[in-house]
């Protein structure tokens, strides 16, 4: 597809994003080991991952302008990490190096037969801190940025939060992935704008029963959140967005019946990835509270077990779309198919990257 067949690209497009970056080392095998098993790989790659590594060279080849802040060493695969994002037109002038320690990587095993990975990650030392980060190199690196991207991973939370209070004071949006509980990662969440969720974080995070009332909960707990959306795989993915134009609603429904009624509106016969919405309604959720939005379901592509090579980095991909949707100020209904199509297409090759798409790319036409 020519880029002349497009729509033009964001005109704010600078994203700022804080992370893991690594080094990935996949090992595809015919299925699982048990252990004290001796087996061989199928196919072997080693190539840049780590959370946010993967969202913003997703977003890169999607036209964004991405900066990275993060860490590593000053050894061979610090080096390869800078290289490989710097290729793909991701920023790494704000990246910390150091002189002594290690960089990040991860032992990634592909299960071909579960269509599964396993990642053992081996964080970087020494960790970053606070300090090694300059107010002046910050302002730089926030200087034009549309919105502040934290993946949520990389466990120094406090240099996080240097960041997002910068940002929030200069009124920059701020999107959180929330993938696990971490220590003072709360402080990080309270300042969100948009936050993007594993599966199990809603309920764990909330201890609400359920992922709907889970999202409602956290609309209530956390006033800065415009919507939440938690992903569920080749399930799709669930989105609360927060009503906030402040006109009262007269109906009122429980969140779980609301969904259950969204979903039976699915087309089971579509295989590509759509997306599904309610009208601005009051969503209670028993025991929790009530909040006044809308509710997304969306469905991710039925993408043939024969072209499903390698799962790892799909929420990344996700996210990486959805920071291109937010400055592209697409609606949920069309943000939502489109980063579901980005990921299903980065699960038909090995690595987190290797499949990512670039803009041109003609599966991309219907939905951009």
């Amino acid at each position: 597809m020519s880029s002349e067949s497009l729509p033009p690209l964001p005109e704010d497009r600078i994203v700022l994003g804080w992370g893991l970056v690594s080094v990935d080392f996949l090992a595809a095998v015919a299925s699982y080991p048990k252990p004290d098993d001796k087996i061989r790989s199928t196919s072997l790659k080693v190539q840049g991952g780590g959370n946010a590594g993967n969202a913003l060279t997703c977003a890169a080849r999607l036209g964004l302008n991405p900066r990275l802040i993060s860490k590593v060493a000053s050894d061979g695969q610090g080096k390869s990490i800078l290289n490989e994002l710097e290729s793909d037109g991701v920023d790494t002038s704000f990246f910390i190096v150091s002189e002594e320690g290690n960089s990040p990587f991860t032992y990634v095993i592909v299960d071909s037969q579960t269509k599964t990975r396993t990642c053992i990650h081996s964080p970087g030392h020494p960790p970053m801190t606070p300090h090694e980060l300059s107010q002046s190199s910050l302002a730089r690196a926030l200087d034009g940025a549309r919105i502040v991207y934290f993946d949520g991973m990389l466990c120094e939370c406090d240099t996080a939060l240097v960041i997002a209070e910068e940002a929030t004071r200069k009124n920059i949006p701020i999107l959180v992935e929330a993938e696990r509980i971490r220590e003072g990662f709360d402080d990080l969440l309270k300042l969100a704008t948009y936050a993007i969720c594993s599966a199990k974080f809603p309920k764990a995070w909330t201890e609400a029963p359920s992922i709907p009332s889970a999202l409602v909960s956290m609309l209530l707990r956390l006033p800065n959140l415009k919507f939440v959306i938690a992903t569920l795989g080749e399930d799709g993915c669930i989105m609360l967005e927060r009503n906030i134009n402040g006109s009262p609603d007269s109906e009122e429904m429980d969140v779980d019946v609301l969904l259950e009624l969204l979903k039976q509106r699915k087309d089971d016969s579509a295989v590509l990835p759509t997306c599904i919405s309610s009208p601005v309604i009051q969503l209670t959720a028993k025991g929790i509270g009530a909040v006044s939005g809308r509710l997304f379901v969306g469905t991710a592509e039925k993408i043939p077990p024969s072209e499903i090579v390698d799962t790892t980095g799909a929420g990344d991909a996700f996210i990486g779309a959805s920071l291109y949707a937010i400055c592209a100020d697409m609606p949920p209904e069309k943000m939502i198919p489109f980063a579901s199509q980005v990921a299903a297409l980065g699960c038909r090759a090995l690595g987190a990257r290797t499949g990512l798409p670039h803009r041109t790319d003609p599966r991309l036409a219907s939905f951009l």
